[in-house]
């Protein structure tokens, strides 16, 4: 991984000083991209421990359309606790959207499905895009998107995936946010018999909070190991389960700890 760690070095070394939301204080530039082609192994970082688990069960639950962490997430991962009302509500966040994004005459639309059915009967058409930001809705969310919206790109077998991230917390949030992107481009790919290809993460305000940085030096002196493999059980998209997901040889240097800026 080693774009990760270029990622960090860049932001660190040419980021300007910016206030934000929380009060913490970020080093930020605006605008940045980076790929990960997924023929070279699936993409999780490796200079620190991500914790693939709560990526796939925060990815399970978004496709579930939950938006309660009550349902199924926090016994696994505490990764929404911070925003979550007494009740473990979120408002219409991710989940809402992907899959149960209603139009002005009170349907339901499931973006996730009408793009794996545009991917097999439309693949050259330039339109398959699922958006979290529906802005109707963005006043009764605890955290307006950050990962906003993602197009599907089809060429020669294989399958793409460019997502736009408003907002990339990029000690916490980035590494889940690859990883997570990456193992829904595979589901996606096996759903439709293609292969996943390359992942390109487009970040809006790429930031390191200012408490974040000595962990992040720390990691930038670490050596980038070989990456793992994502294995998927072959079963329908809507079927797979946490236990279906396998990562392969995933070795890596201590967990690093980083705060939390709510």
């Amino acid at each position: 991984m080693k774009q990760y760690l270029d990622l960090v070095r860049e932001v660190l070394e040419n980021g300007e000083k910016k206030e934000d939301r929380t009060g913490t204080g970020t080093i930020s530039i605006f605008g940045m991209q980076k790929k990960y082609d997924l023929r070279d192994g699936f993409p999780i970082v490796t200079t620190k421990k991500t914790l693939f688990d709560a990526v796939i069960w925060e990815l399970l639950w978004f496709l579930k359309g939950s938006t309660n962490i009550n349902d199924d997430l926090t016994q696994h991962t505490p990764i929404w606790n911070d925003w979550a009302d007494e009740n473990g509500e979120l408002g219409p966040v991710y989940g809402k959207q992907w899959v149960r994004w209603e139009n002005n005459e009170g349907e339901t639309i499931n973006q996730i499905q009408n793009a794996i059915d545009t991917i097999k009967n439309n693949p050259d058409s330039r339109r398959i895009i699922v958006s979290a930001w529906n802005v109707g809705e963005i006043e009764k969310m605890a955290l307006p998107p950050c990962h906003a919206f993602f197009q599907f790109y089809v060429v020669d077998g294989r399958l793409d995936l460019q997502l736009y991230q408003r907002s990339a917390d990029i000690a916490l949030g980035v590494p889940f946010n690859i990883s997570s992107y990456a193992a829904l481009l595979m589901m996606v790919a096996q759903e439709c018999d293609l292969e996943p290809g390359i992942f390109t993460h487009t970040l809006g305000d790429a930031h390191i909070y200012l408490n974040h940085v000595e962990g992040l030096e720390e990691q930038l002196k670490r050596t980038p190991k070989k990456l793992p493999q994502l294995k998927i059980a072959k079963k329908p998209f809507w079927d797979l389960k946490f236990e279906d997901f396998e990562l392969v040889g995933y070795e890596h240097d201590a967990f690093i700890k980083f705060p939390i800026a709510v």
